[in-house]
C-alpha cells in the first residue's frame, strides 16, 4: 500500500517552478543561465511598505491575527474594491490568505464536490487544473487559440457549460499570454453567462495594474447581474513586487467567504501579520510607482516582441498586459539541433534551448496549448539582449 493518497497522482509538479528551480540549479553550478520562466517582477517591494513591516515587527504585531485577515486589511481591500473598480463590498465578504494562488485552492476546495466541472480557458496558468483535480473537479479545458487573441470566443463558451459546471476561471490580463479582455469583451461573455445562472465565475485579476498603452482593466464583478456569483481574487504580489510576502485577496458572496475561512482555520489559519501590515500599506499608500514600472515593463515587452519577430520560425502577437510573451515556434518543428536531436515538440523546444543556449522557458504545452513557449520579461534589459540574440543564434543553428 502505498503512503502517497491516490488525489496527488491526479496532479503533476507546478512546470514554471520546475524551470526556475532548473535555472537556479544551473546557474549554482557555474553556468551562465538566463532564466526567463519566473512570473514576479524584478523590482524591488517599495520602501514605504518595508517600514510598515519593520514597524509592526517593532510594535509587537506579531501574533495570531483572524483567520481570514485583519480588520484593518480587510478594511483597505474593501475601499481598493471601491476606488479602483466601482465595487462595493463589505468585510464580511474578503477573505485574506497566503497568496492568491491559497485563496483559489481555498475556493475550489470549499466548492467542488466529485465530479463538478470547472471550465478553464487554455493557454491557463499552470495551476488552475491541477488545484481543481486536487479538490475532486473535473477541469474542463477551453482552447483559445492565436487567432483568437488567446481570448475566449464567447460563442464556443456556451458549447462548454453543462448541468455540471460550476465555476469558469478569467484571467486577465492573463498568465502566460498576457491577454487582456476589455469591457466590451467582459459583456459578451457575461451575456452568456447569465443564461446559465448556476455557473459561478472566478476572476484572477492578480495583473490588474500591469496594462499597457491605456487599456482600461474592467472585471466581470463589475457587471451587476452577476456580482452575486463572482469571486474576484486580487493580491499585492505583482503591483506591489510582494512575491516572497505572500498575500492575495478576494471578494465575493458571503458563503464562499464563509467557508474560505472554514478551510483556512483547518489548515493554514491567519497569513502573517507581518505581511498583512505590510499589504494595508501598499493598498492605502502611494500608488505612483505602478505606472512606472507598467512603463518599464512595457518598453521590454515591445523590445521583446520586435526581436522575437525578427526570428525566422518564431512569431510573437503583442499583448496589452502582465509581464509575459507566449510565441509560437511551431515554424521550427522538424529541424534538428546543433547535436542533432530532432524538435518535435514545444519541449523539445525548451529543452534544446537551455542545454545549447543556457536561457530557460517555459514550453506552451505546460499552459495547455502546444507549439509555443514562454517568455517572462521580468528582467533587466541587459539580460533580455542578451537572452535575444541567444534565442536568435540558437534558432539560425537549427538545420
Amino acid at each position: 500500500m502505498s503512503i502517497i493518497s491516490d488525489s496527488l497522482k491526479k496532479i503533476k509538479p507546478s512546470p514554471t517552478i520546475a524551470v526556475t528551480q532548473k535555472a537556479r540549479e544551473l546557474k549554482a553550478a557555474g553556468k551562465d543561465v538566463i532564466g526567463l520562466g519566473a512570473g514576479e517582477p524584478d523590482f524591488d517591494t517599495p520602501d514605504n511598505i518595508k517600514q510598515a513591516a519593520i514597524k509592526a515587527i517593532n510594535d509587537g504585531d506579531t501574533k495570531y491575527t483572524a483567520v481570514d485577515g485583519t480588520p484593518a486589511l480587510k478594511k483597505a481591500i474593501v475601499e481598493k474594491f471601491k476606488k479602483e473598480n466601482n465595487l462595493d463590498y463589505t468585510t464580511d465578504q474578503i477573505t485574506v490568505g497566503a497568496g492568491g494562488k491559497h485563496v483559489i485552492y481555498n475556493a475550489m476546495m470549499a466548492t467542488l464536490n466529485e465530479g463538478d466541472e470547472v471550465i478553464v480557458p487554455a493557454p491557463y496558468w499552470v495551476s488552475y487544473p491541477d488545484m481543481v483535480l486536487l479538490a475532486g473537479g473535473k477541469p474542463v479545458i477551453m482552447e483559445c487559440d492565436e487567432k483568437q487573441g488567446f481570448k475566449i470566443n464567447p460563442i464556443d463558451l456556451e458549447k462548454f457549460i453543462t448541468p455540471k459546471t460550476k465555476w469558469i476561471i478569467l484571467n486577465s490580463p492573463s498568465n502566460p499570454t498576457g491577454a487582456c479582455y476589455s469591457e466590451q469583451d467582459i459583456k459578451a461573455i457575461a451575456a452568456i453567462l447569465e443564461k446559465h445562472n448556476h455557473v459561478y465565475i472566478l476572476s484572477d485579476d492578480i495583473y490588474e495594474h500591469v496594462t499597457y498603452e491605456g487599456f482600461k482593466f474592467f472585471t466581470i464583478a463589475q457587471i451587476n447581474s452577476l456580482k452575486d456569483r463572482v469571486l474576484t481574487m486580487n493580491g499585492v504580489s505583482k503591483a506591489y513586487s510582494m512575491t516572497g510576502w505572500r498575500i492575495g485577496y478576494a471578494a465575493g458572496p458571503k458563503e464562499i467567504v464563509k467557508a474560505i475561512a472554514k478551510i483556512q482555520s483547518q489548515s493554514t489559519t491567519n497569513p502573517s501579520s507581518i505581511s498583512q501590515a505590510a499589504a494595508v500599506e501598499a493598498l492605502s499608500g502611494t500608488q505612483d510607482f505602478i505606472k512606472e514600472r507598467a512603463d518599464s515593463f512595457q518598453e521590454r515587452r515591445d523590445f521583446v516582441v520586435n526581436a522575437l519577430n525578427s526570428i525566422n520560425g518564431i512569431e510573437c502577437l503583442n499583448p496589452d498586459g502582465a509581464f509575459y510573451v507566449f510565441p509560437s515556434c511551431k515554424g521550427l518543428m522538424g529541424k534538428k539541433d546543433p547535436n542533432g536531436n530532432e524538435i518535435k515538440s514545444d519541449t523539445d523546444f525548451v529543452q534544446s534551448l537551455l542545454e545549447n543556449s543556457e536561457i530557460a522557458v517555459v514550453q506552451g504545452s505546460a499552459f495547455g496549448l502546444e507549439g509555443f513557449f514562454r517568455i517572462s520579461y521580468a528582467t533587466s534589459m541587459d539580460n533580455l539582449k542578451k537572452a535575444m540574440d541567444r534565442i536568435k543564434s540558437f534558432c539560425e543553428s537549427l538545420s
